[in-house]
């Protein structure tokens, strides 16, 4: 993301997913790691699989962090 926020898409691989919560982690190409909820999963199943690669778009959440929005599967 650039410091205009302008959103990019980025290239990950799902590294952790706990789906009773809901809640997971991408991890960039670059190696930064991007939390995400299940509602950001853009086919709306709400379950993807640890492994999974994925294009997302960080953008800035709830609590004031980057997350991973607008998950779908390469």
């Amino acid at each position: 993301m650039s410091s205009r926020g302008m959103e990019v898409p980025q290239t990950g691989i799902v590294s952790l997913f706990d789906e009773p919560k809901g809640l997971g982690e991408i991890q960039a190409d670059d190696g930064v790691g991007y939390p995400f909820h299940c509602t950001s999963i853009a086919d709306g199943t709400r379950q993807i699989a640890q492994g999974t690669r994925v294009v997302f778009v960080p953008k800035a959440g709830h609590l004031g962090r980057i997350e991973a929005c607008g998950i779908t599967k390469c």
